[in-house]
């Protein structure tokens, strides 16, 4: 690239981002709870057999995070921060168009994608918008390709901060939460009966209630079957 372009980044100016990103995700790390995660070794125990595969990640980049799953998986990460998004929208009055500008969010090719890290960013949007992201992860994950997705179960409480979680990877039994500001308060929770349908025609195959109000769920697309469409796996 010419580094004398004006859309050209300075490599200073790229440090300093670095830098930046770096320590915003040091926020609260030494104190910030710790707490048990059922989905996450199943989800990585689903890609294990693949030969360097490609994971999708909709938070913030969390370097311990690149580093674990690169060593488990020795994986190639792709992230796209949806977080920055959504408080694009909401601080330029447009959240009306996030739904369509979710279903052309993504570069990536249909049946590219591995593995999805999801997170709990189905909490932060409406059905409307939850619809079409679905849609688009669906799109990208490859036949077999597994997708985990956390959703809270508890009424967000009026009057409350607004708050992400930066969801950082102890171990594959454990997740500390480092939260840090949003520009939109999580919504109302999804029923159970809301998020199968969200997903069709991926199939649960793991899905715990946690302690925490926090719904683990772990999809798996359909494998692909010799000379034909994927099928549904047995149960």
């Amino acid at each position: 690239r010419d580094l004398n372009s004006p859309s050209s980044v300075a490599l200073s100016d790229l440090f300093s981002r670095r830098r930046k990103e770096h320590a915003e995700s040091e926020v609260g790390a030494s104190d910030a709870p710790v707490h048990p995660t059922k989905v996450l070794a199943r989800f990585i125990a689903g890609l294990s057999s693949r030969s360097q595969p490609v994971l999708l990640d909709l938070g913030p980049v969390v370097g311990t995070n690149v580093s674990f799953f690169g060593e488990q998986l020795g994986c190639k990460i792709i992230v796209e921060d949806l977080s920055k998004d959504i408080d694009r929208h909401v601080r330029d009055g447009l959240l009306d168009q996030l739904p369509a500008f979710l279903m052309k969010r993504f570069p990536q090719e249909s049946a590219s994608i591995d593995g999805i890290l999801c997170w709990d960013v189905f909490d932060y949007i409406e059905k409307k918008s939850a619809k079409p992201l679905a849609e688009q992860l669906i799109r990208m994950l490859r036949p077999d390709g597994v997708l985990l997705a956390f959703f809270g179960t508890a009424q967000p409480q009026p009057g409350s901060r607004p708050e992400y979680t930066r969801h950082v990877v102890v171990d594959k039994a454990n997740l500390q939460h480092r939260p840090y500001a949003a520009a939109r308060p999580k919504q109302r929770p999804l029923p159970n009966r809301d998020i199968q349908l969200l997903f069709e025609p991926l199939r649960i195959v793991e899905q715990f209630l946690l302690k925490t109000n926090l719904r683990e769920v772990l999809f798996r697309k359909a494998p692909e079957t010799p000379g034909g469409p994927p099928v549904a796996p047995s149960a």
